[in-house]
């Protein structure tokens, strides 16, 4: 039997892309292995978002292609956000990869895998044809292997920030239909999953490219929720990641109302300054973002929300960067994902801005937000010292399991059961990254 393995760098996007692609190769006859090394075809599923996900992919490569030189009968394929509309320079710079395949654009590797096929495998007989499992990758959904799991509902971008090479690679913004949707968390609930994320680069645009529904509403992420709400088995939904011009007060509200949906926010800012939002072209100001957060926690005081950062983008002074920290300061996020900025060729900022902020003064701001997320998180995880939480247990090994409360936190703690269990754990120590607990009352607190 062929065997395949792919390596994904970057979003829970390209990871739910990754999966959908190994069930299309598993109906032609593939078996997925761990090790590349004893794979007959390697996809590598790309990111371009930072320079650094890129330089991985091609160290990867590299070894690939000293792998086939030196004998090995192996297919190569790239897919992700690497892989523009035009793949000359890659072809190239890369002329052993035998395909290349763009974001959701399966048909590149599903071919090379039948051509490959063909010539390793005797019996084709029981094998699904190529045609058959191009045509059905739109409902194929992948087989789970654990409690959790990623739905892309909207794929794509229309925001088109001067930094960013999503939509140049993902395309404009399309949403899946809502009972497409549905049947794949319907098919991982029959599978043990209990926890589903949606997902989509902007998941509150889902639905505004879609006919009007019977009673004559626009389907919206809510319709999800409220659809969801009726499946048996999934006792949790998230979603990600927001963009606050699109996040309306009906999905805010749906969020509070829906008893499944876990009040956990990620709402990338990227900078508290209105000034450096305008060159970034995020379409919103500061007061505008800290009006959805009040929103927010008007109705959810408990929510957890959580943002994107992105420090030293062209231009950016010290002032403006201190608009940030004083932002994220005034807000306490539960987590911040920060990163420096770096050019991402094709992009605005990359033809017309000048990336003018020294490397070392990006490396000081990254540790600076670094510094205050980690307070903020410190401060936030005490809340729960002491307390009772709801946790989805993830993982269980050598009777120690993990999993995340509502609000995204991670707690370890001794355990015996099953992954997919909701369990009561007391917590009785803290750090700012994650807790410790027991399904018990009697244990000393302390905070790491």
């Amino acid at each position: 039997m062929a065997t395949f393995h792919i390596w994904t760098l970057g979003c829970q996007m390209n990871q739910a892309d990754s999966l959908k692609l190994a069930a299309g190769l598993e109906k032609m006859g593939y078996r997925a292995v761990e090790d590349d090394a004893d794979a007959d075809l390697v996809v590598i599923n790309t990111c371009s978002v930072r320079q650094h996900a890129e330089d991985r992919a091609y160290s990867r490569l590299g070894m690939l292609n000293k792998r086939r030189r030196k004998g090995a009968m192996l297919s190569i394929a790239v897919m992700g956000c690497m892989v523009g509309p035009k793949t000359d320079d890659l072809e190239r710079r890369f002329p052993f990869v035998d395909a290349w395949a763009r974001p959701q654009q399966f048909d590149p590797i599903l071919e090379l895998a039948s051509d490959s096929r063909d010539t390793s495998e005797g019996e084709l007989g029981n094998l699904i044809p190529l045609e058959a499992v191009t045509r059905g990758m739109t409902r194929t959904y992948a087989i789970p292997s654990g409690p959790t799991a990623y739905v892309p509902v909207i794929h794509g971008c229309d925001k088109f920030c001067t930094y960013c090479i999503v939509p140049l690679r993902r395309g404009r913004e399309a949403s899946r239909d809502v009972e497409d949707i549905l049947d794949e968390v319907r098919f991982l609930a029959e599978h043990g999953v209990r926890e589903v994320t949606l997902l989509g680069q902007t998941v509150e645009a889902y639905g505004h490219d879609l006919p009007d529904l019977p009673d004559g509403s626009r389907p919206d992420l809510a319709t999800l929720f409220e659809g969801i709400d009726a499946i048996e088995g999934i006792q949790r939904v998230r979603f990600l990641t927001s963009y606050p011009k699109d996040m309306t007060d009906r999905i805010v509200e749906s969020v509070a109302s829906q008893p499944k949906v876990c009040e956990y926010f990620n709402i990338p800012v990227q900078s508290g300054s209105d000034s450096m939002l305008d060159r970034m072209r995020r379409g919103y100001t500061v007061a505008e973002f800290e009006e959805r957060v009040t929103k927010i926690r008007s109705l959810m005081p408990d929510a957890a929300i959580v943002t994107d950062v992105i420090v030293g983008c062209p231009g950016e002074t010290e002032a403006e960067f201190q608009d940030t920290l004083d932002l994220l300061e005034r807000i306490g996020f539960d987590t911040v994902h920060v990163a420096a900025y770096s050019p991402r060729p094709g992009t605005f900022a990359s033809r017309k801005m000048e990336d003018d902020v020294p490397q070392e003064v990006k490396k000081a701001r990254l540790q600076a937000v670094e510094a205050v997320h980690k307070a903020s998180s410190e401060r936030i995880n005490r809340d729960i010292l002491g307390r009772t939480v709801e946790v989805l247990v993830e993982q269980v090994e050598d009777g120690r399991a993990s999993g995340r409360t509502r609000r995204g936190q991670i707690v370890h703690f001794t355990y015996t059961g099953a992954r997919g269990d909701l369990v009561e754990v007391m917590v009785s120590q803290v750090t700012p990254w994650s807790a410790q607990g027991h399904i018990a009352d009697e244990l000393t607190l302390s905070v790491v």
